[in-house]
């Protein structure tokens, strides 16, 4: 039966048309094999790369770049194939390959903001600014990095809300899971308070919560007291801060903020908060017969 089947193909006079469609069909099986061989590759490249990288912001930034090369690769592998197929239908390629340079000084002047996308995310990657799973504030937007690409970074913030900014509005970088990051607290205690009293709950407190099996990792050196920051109307402001793993600032400070506000109440300290009182005059005699009956 195989021996048909060549005999068969061996023999049959194909048309231009028919030898054409059939180009075209093994260009296209052949960049789809050459697309999934080359990002498998890739794959591979980058996870034996990570697994060598002790330090988990290289891991990060080798995730990040894994990911846009996937994305450029495919674009370019499309790309060839496109050109190849309208070739082989016999659509001449030089035209548009002269449209294209044409096309490029056009960009140039048209779509400068689009020119400086992909070169200001470029700078993000070389400089490893940002990475995949970063904090960030930019472009006065801040949340965690789901996306980068050389044109656009795609932001979630605490609310769930997705931010897409285009790398070429970000002038400033505020990153918040670089290398460590300081859990800081202005603390409010009344003016009868001893200082002294307070700083020795405050770093007992602190020393407590680094023996948490759920915080000792998070938290890397003990409590600074930097003192009192500020003299206000109602409170002594005192500032402290804890320096933590980049990204659990916000949780190491929260939990300090709900233990200290126990120990503030256990050793009897005051934390001035607003009161209102309403004071109601009596009504003058002469102003009684104005008043509207019941």
């Amino acid at each position: 039966m195989f021996e048909s089947l060549l005999e068969f193909f061996a023999h049959t006079e194909w048309s231009p048309q028919w030898a054409t469609a059939a180009t075209l069909v093994a260009v296209l099986i052949a960049a789809f094999v050459v697309r999934r061989v080359l990002l498998n590759l890739l794959a591979r490249f980058f996870v034996a790369l990570a697994a060598r990288s002790p330090a988990l912001e290289e891991r990060k930034r080798i995730q990040t770049l894994a990911r846009v090369l996937r994305h450029a690769a495919s674009l370019t592998l499309i790309v060839v194939a496109v050109l190849v197929g309208l070739n082989t239908i016999g659509v001449s390629i030089a035209p548009i390959l002269g449209a294209a340079g044409v096309a490029g000084v056009a960009i140039g002047f048209g779509a400068q903001s689009l020119v400086k996308d992909f070169f200001s995310g470029m700078f993000l990657l070389l400089e490893n600014q940002i990475r995949v799973g970063d904090v960030v504030e930019i472009a006065g937007k801040t949340g965690v990095v789901e996306e980068l690409t050389l044109r656009r970074t795609k932001l979630r913030s605490f609310d769930g809300a997705v931010h897409y900014v285009s790398n070429g509005l970000i002038t400033t970088v505020s990153n918040f899971s670089t290398e460590f990051a300081f859990a800081v607290a202005d603390v409010s205690v009344s003016y009868r308070e001893d200082l002294d009293h307070v700083y020795s709950v405050m770093h007992a407190t602190a020393a407590t919560l680094r023996e948490d099996e759920m915080f000792r990792l998070a938290i890397v050196d003990a409590l600074e007291i930097a003192g009192v920051e500020q003299l206000a109307d109602s409170a002594i402001v005192v500032r402290c801060r804890m320096k933590t793993l980049p990204a659990e600032q916000w949780r190491v400070r929260r939990e300090f903020l709900k233990r200290l506000k126990i120990a503030f109440d256990r050793e009897g300290i005051s934390i001035p908060y607003p009161h209102r009182m309403l004071v109601q005059e009596p009504v003058p005699a002469r102003d009684r017969d104005t008043l509207p009956s019941r």
